[in-house]
Formats: C-alpha cells, sequence, structure tokens
C-alpha cells in the first residue's frame, strides 16, 4: 500500500530530524524532500511543532514493537535469555546497516543517539509537549522491561527495571558521545551482573 502525504511527511521529518536535529530542520527542508507544497503540508499538521509530536508518536509505536522483537531475535523465547540479549541487540542498533539510526531505525548518517533523549535535549523545560513525549516513552520502555523480568522471575522487577533502563541509557549516550566499539559488550556485562544479582539461580542455569 503507497504512503500517504501524511505519512511521507512524518518519515523525512523524522530523518532529517534524527540526522541533523529538531532545531536545525525547518519545515521547507521536509516539504521539499516530500515535494509537496507549503498548503499541503499545512493541511497535515498545524505547524513544526505538531509534526515533532507525530514523529515521536510514530517512533514511539515503532520501537516498542522493535524492542521487543530484537530481544526475541537474540535471546529467544526465555525472558530470561532476552534480558541478557541486550548486547547483541544494542550491536545490532549500532550498526550502520542495519539499525543506526537510533533506536534501532537505519539512517545514512549512522547512530545518532536516542531520539528521545536528542528530543529531550532540544526541549529541555518538562511541561513542553516534546519533552512531555520522550518521558512517557521512557516509562513505557521500563514497563516494557519489568514485565519481562517478573516473567523472568526477577526479584524486584520494578527496580531491576529502573536499573537496567539506566543501563540502557548509558548505552546510547556512550555510544553517541564517545563511539566506543565496545559500548555494546560493555552493556552486555552489566546486564548479565543486574540478572545474577536479582536472579542468582541464573548464575548456574
Amino acid at each position: 500500500m503507497a504512503a500517504s502525504t501524511r505519512e511521507k511527511l512524518i518519515a523525512a521529518a523524522h530523518d532529517l530530524f534524527y540526522a541533523e536535529g529538531f532545531l536545525g530542520v525547518g519545515i521547507e527542508r521536509i516539504i521539499d524532500a516530500v515535494g509537496v507544497t507549503k498548503t499541503t503540508f499545512y493541511n497535515h499538521f498545524e505547524s513544526k511543532d505538531d509534526l515533532i509530536l507525530a514523529v515521536l508518536d510514530w517512533h514511539d509505536r515503532w520501537w516498542r514493537d522493535e524492542f521487543t522483537q530484537m530481544l526475541r531475535r537474540h535471546g529467544g523465547d526465555k525472558p530470561r535469555d532476552q534480558l541478557l540479549a541486550i548486547g547483541d541487540a544494542l550491536d545490532e542498533m549500532f550498526s550502520p546497516a542495519a539499525g543506526g539510526g537510533g533506536d534501532g531505525e537505519p539512517c545514512a548518517t549512522g547512530f545518532n543517539g536516542c531520539i528521545f533523549i536528542n528530543v529531550s535535549v532540544a526541549f529541555p523545560v518538562p511541561h513542553d509537549p516534546a519533552h512531555i513525549a520522550a518521558a512517557r516513552h521512557k516509562q513505557a520502555m521500563e514497563d516494557i522491561v519489568r514485565e519481562l523480568a517478573g516473567y523472568a522471575g526477577i526479584d524486584d522487577p520494578a527496580a531491576f527495571a529502573q536499573e537496567y533502563c539506566m543501563m540502557l541509557e548509558g548505552a546510547y549516550v556512550t555510544r553517541q558521545v564517545s563511539g566506543n566499539p565496545d559500548t555494546a559488550a560493555i552493556a552486555s556485562r552489566l546486564a548479565k551482573m543486574l540478572v545474577e544479582r536479582r536472579l542468582p539461580a541464573a548464575s548456574s542455569a
């Protein structure tokens, strides 16, 4: 099925915002990339801020599903093994060929960090709608990890999810800022430590 004009605008904006920043890309760039008029743009979005929220909503829904599938691809069917598969999942995320666009989304410019961290930096005021969307996404990801931890038998799924997600955020930022090629391997070691501390039987399983 062919993408609608609205979908094309969201896709073009997503790639430009991710590659060049939310503040550095104007509406004209997005309009030119899609090949529509400004009138057409405003038929679909009230403003650039409205488009930004649509981009974040799309990425949020896509990444929740992709993250879950990624852990399953690398960890199999067992929840514990999925939690331990984060190193392989991060390697996939950071690869320009398969997931270099931040949180797994392919992008020609390579990994530019987490799109939700990027937007929260661009819009740092906590009550800004874009910042709220970023915070909401981070909570949703923590909820996914907490549920998986519960299925794995972790003793305190909520605390584990907080620790695990903080490790993930550190991995995103470390890779973006330093480009450390060992970021995924370091995250893998940390994940193993977290799982074994919260699920001692895992160390001998």
